[in-house]
């Protein structure tokens, strides 16, 4: 490839990024938004982060993207504890720790 390609997409990112921001931000940043848009934003989150965080689990580039149950299991373990404990560092942490001993017994 071209370096003159390269930056000319890193340039139409970057002005696709700014235009995204720029429509929440400077166009309706002083805005009150309606209650149904609020609503559906607080969900980005718990949209997102399963989306990111399943193919690692499923197809983990770790391993060739085979299907681990060391990684299905700490994943089962640090849902369980967030789910029943409701505490952040406590369901990573034991979800770290059951990812290590699971891939050392496995």
């Amino acid at each position: 490839m071209d370096k003159s390609y390269i930056w000319l997409i890193i340039a139409a990112l970057g002005l696709g990024s700014f235009g995204l921001r720029f429509v929440f931000i400077g166009l309706i940043g002083d805005r009150s938004l309606p209650e149904w848009v609020l609503r559906h934003l607080r969900y980005t989150a718990v949209a997102v982060l399963p989306a990111l965080i399943a193919p690692l689990v499923v197809w983990p580039a770790a391993n060739g993207g085979e299907t681990e149950p060391a990684r299905i299991l700490a994943t089962l373990v640090t849902f369980a504890l967030a789910y029943f404990v409701k505490n952040f560092l406590l369901s990573v942490f034991g979800g770290a720790a059951t990812l290590f001993l699971g891939l050392w017994l496995f």
